[in-house]
């Protein structure tokens, strides 16, 4: 389906379904992402949010339906193969090496776009040093985009939770991805650095990168998102701008609880 501008979008689902057993986790939802846009899905714990995710970035295979990037199927793809054609994500539980650097985090992500193989790397052949050292330059501009510069040094188990997260976000923006995934990205964040990643998101999607987002901080997603799609037991029950969601009536029963003022 083609926008009326002309715009094709950047992510369509159709009708996509997942079973675990008798269970229907994600039951026949579609929806589409549009270049530019920030997307917010919310719904209650158990709605199927991140099983979505996880259909979308290939750690899942859809049992039906299907998930179309950039015009291309993705069903069936890999997680490094799907990481490869541009989308990114970030997960609910942190997921950073320990052992490595802020900045050798940071570099893992890039090393998605290396054109040279293992063997040019374990010699050191000239242009494998050439582009470690682009890889490395890359690194340091997606540290200093989340602010975590001057920790490149430090090793990843020693930041902050809050910086933690801001790490994994910056590994994934070094994969230079057309849409980036975050996973609960406010989750155990204090009101000052959920602030400062509404700040962050912004100026993510001002570079360039369009958002798709799962969140349970309402303040942080009626505040950024410029659609709100509603899931509940794996159904989608509404869809639209912020404010419109906030007074749908079948949101409020099954999630919100309230009206906004």
């Amino acid at each position: 389906m083609t926008k009326p501008n002309g715009m094709e979008p950047l992510l369509e689902v159709r009708a996509l379904q997942k079973f675990f057993g008798g269970l229907v986790a994600v039951n026949e939802v579609s929806f589409q992402v549009m270049p530019g846009e920030i997307v917010a899905i919310i719904g209650p714990n158990g709605a199927g949010k991140t099983t979505m995710f996880n259909l979308l970035s290939g750690v899942y295979v859809p049992d039906k339906g299907e998930v179309v990037f950039h015009g291309e199927v993705l069903n069936g793809k890999k997680p490094y193969q799907i990481a490869q054609r541009g989308l990114a994500r970030t997960f609910q539980n942190l997921q950073v090496f320990d052992n490595m650097t802020t900045l050798e985090n940071v570099m893992v992500g890039r090393h998605i776009r290396s054109a040279y193989g293992l063997l040019s790397a374990a010699f050191r052949l000239p242009h494998a040093r050439r582009e470690e050292g682009d890889i490395h330059e890359q690194a340091w501009h997606y540290l200093s985009l989340v602010h975590l510069q001057e920790q490149a040094a430090m090793q990843a188990c020693n930041l902050s939770f809050g910086q933690q997260r801001r790490l994994e976000i910056a590994r994934a923006l070094a994969s230079e991805p057309a849409l980036l995934l975050l996973d609960e990205p406010g989750a155990g964040l204090t009101r000052e650095e959920v602030e400062e990643l509404d700040g962050l998101i912004r100026n993510i999607r001002d570079a360039g990168a369009t958002i798709l987002l799962v969140e349970h901080d309402m303040d942080l997603v009626m505040g950024i998102a410029d659609r709100v799609i509603v899931l509940n037991h794996g159904e989608k029950i509404a869809a639209g701008t912020p404010e419109t969601v906030q007074q749908d009536q079948r949101v409020i029963r099954a999630y919100l609880g309230e009206v906004w003022d």
